[in-house]
């Protein structure tokens, strides 16, 4: 199964099946065994999490977002690209990257584009100001000088280009490791923590993934932005900060921005109703077991078991997309009866959602992917090869765990670079937390770090769909991609472990091997 989805020789879905053939003819599993994996608690949380993106996207709300931030944030360079990225990575919190970045990158062109043109007629008719004024001898010398300067003015915003584009999908790579839901990775590590130490008393959840995730995804995004401000920007404050004669430009290409938003119109009826469910789901999956305080789950549900999850929640909140009208009633509307009298007779509004939507939209294969690991976990430790595993890793005892988790976090990094991030988490998370067992050091210490790291495709256009369209709208080349991205890897592996070391330990109590990790497995 690793071998099929390092290549991707056959769908990465089929590969996911193979268990369901595979382990009942080997002995290892019944089928009913192996089947019942594919559909795990975790799955009901990642599907709940993409009815809500595809509501979201459906109503182009995630647009009405992205132009509004952007309209506080003005369009010189420098604060235009991280405008550009915190809407992004914000975005890609709840979406996924590949459709925030598809919506984002249009946008950035077309203003890049705007400030290009309009700052060459600017120069134009300086010039011609300037021959008008001058003598003829003068005049080819100008001719020359204009033509350089626009040589130089096409060079820089040809570089402007290429780092919006990288910081683009960099962002939305980096903002899905925020949430839970953000990105298939992080719900593959709940769902892993979950099946293979099912006594540990809910360690992730939505709140504690955030409280971990979000100051460590702020960090990378300002030092993301920081190392392509020194690329491609080379920071030249009178240029990228606006302290340069550039207003012209800069209005236009802000009218621009104007312009699109006023396309959208006034917020309609749906894009209210999907806003609400939207905040109130974030706000139920915060409250549901913060942590410090009992949660609304503990007190109403989960005195005794925990029969209400995130995934609980997830779901029922999205269904309500499928309940709600996405306008109002007829009977709600200001025309007088005559009006009314003539109309045809009343037809039931169109929900929020339809199925029809939703089965064009989702990604089946995800959940059939994640479905595919959990069962090859539950089959390494129902076989014994967990334990088998762990025992040979025991060597590594003698290495310090903080160094077991950098040169662990620095080879998911890589290993991401060819193959998914889904496929290289599913595959290394069971090993890393064999290993975790065998030499006594807390799992999330190693597994956590290194699901992050698994979103650290930033060098190659084929390591994720945002690189990939990156690459296709922004005159970018591979080295491009590579020189940029090569350091950044490195300094997204240094601010995890700076995270996991830190506020990491404080939260999840990293320092002690807890008891519910000291587990038997069966041979």
């Amino acid at each position: 199964m690793a071998l099929y989805w390092c290549t991707e020789c056959i769908p990465l879905a089929v590969t996911a099946l193979l268990p369901v053939i595979l382990f009942p003819m080997m002995g290892i599993m019944e089928s009913g065994e192996v089947c019942i994996q594919y559909l795990q608690d975790s799955n009901m949380l990642f599907l709940g999490g993409l009815l809500v993106a595809i509501a979201v996207e459906n109503w182009n709300l995630h647009r009405r977002i992205a132009l509004q931030v952007l309209l506080v944030v003005g369009v010189k360079p420098s604060l235009l690209m991280i405008g550009f990225m915190s809407t992004t990575a914000f975005l890609s919190m709840w979406i996924s990257n590949t459709a925030s970045t598809a919506m984002m990158l249009p946008i950035a062109n077309a203003v890049l584009q705007q400030l290009c043109d309009t700052e060459a007629n600017a120069e134009a008719r300086e010039d011609a100001h300037e021959r008008d004024r001058s003598q003829e001898n003068q005049a080819f010398e100008m001719s020359e000088q204009g033509h350089d300067k626009g040589l130089k003015r096409e060079e820089w915003y040809k570089k402007l280009s290429k780092g919006m584009s990288l910081s683009v999908c960099y962002a939305a790579s980096i903002g899905g490791t925020a949430t839970l839901t953000g990105t298939t990775p992080n719900v593959i590590l709940k769902g892993q923590m979950d099946k293979l130490f099912p006594d540990n008393g809910g360690i992730i959840t939505f709140a504690s993934w955030f409280g971990f995730s979000f100051p460590n995804m702020l960090l990378m995004l300002v030092i993301s932005w920081l190392w392509l401000q020194i690329v491609f920007l080379g920071f030249n404050f009178k240029k990228s900060f606006g302290c340069g004669n550039r207003k012209a430009g800069d209005s236009e290409a802000f009218q621009v921005i104007k312009d699109e938003y006023k396309k959208l119109g006034r917020m309609s009826f749906a894009e209210g109703c999907v806003l609400t469910i939207f905040i109130l789901l974030v706000v139920m999956w915060f409250t549901r077991e913060p942590g410090f305080i009992p949660g609304w789950a503990t007190v109403l549900f989960n005195k005794d078991r925990p029969f209400v999850t995130d995934g609980t929640v997830a779901i029922l909140m999205s269904s309500l997309f499928f309940c709600i009208p996405s306008n109002l009633p007829r009977c709600w509307s200001n025309n007088d009866k005559r009006n009314q009298l003539k109309r045809a007779p009343a037809e039931a509004p169109s929900p929020l959602l339809t199925w029809d939507v939703v089965h064009e939209k989702m990604p089946w294969n995800i959940l059939l992917l994640l479905g595919g690991g959990f069962a090859l976990a539950h089959g390494s430790e129902v076989s014994g090869l967990s334990t088998w595993l762990g025992d040979t890793l025991v060597p590594l005892q003698s290495i310090p765990p903080f160094a077991i988790s950098i040169l662990l976090c620095l080879l998911v990094a890589m290993f991401t670079e060819c193959s998914s991030n889904t496929a290289t988490t599913t595959l290394f998370l069971p090993i890393l937390a064999s290993m975790a067992t065998a030499i006594k050091i807390h799992p999330l210490y190693v597994m956590l770090p290194c699901t992050i790291s698994a979103s650290l495709a930033f060098m190659l256009p084929v390591a994720t769909p945002p690189n990939a369209i990156a690459f296709s709208y922004g005159n970018l080349k591979v080295m491009d991609m590579a020189k940029t991205g090569f350091i950044l890897n490195f300094v997204g592996v240094i601010t995890i472990n700076i995270a996991i070391n830190t506020w990491g330990v404080a939260m999840f109590d990293l320092n002690t091997f807890p008891t519910w990790a000291n587990v038997t497995k069966p041979l």
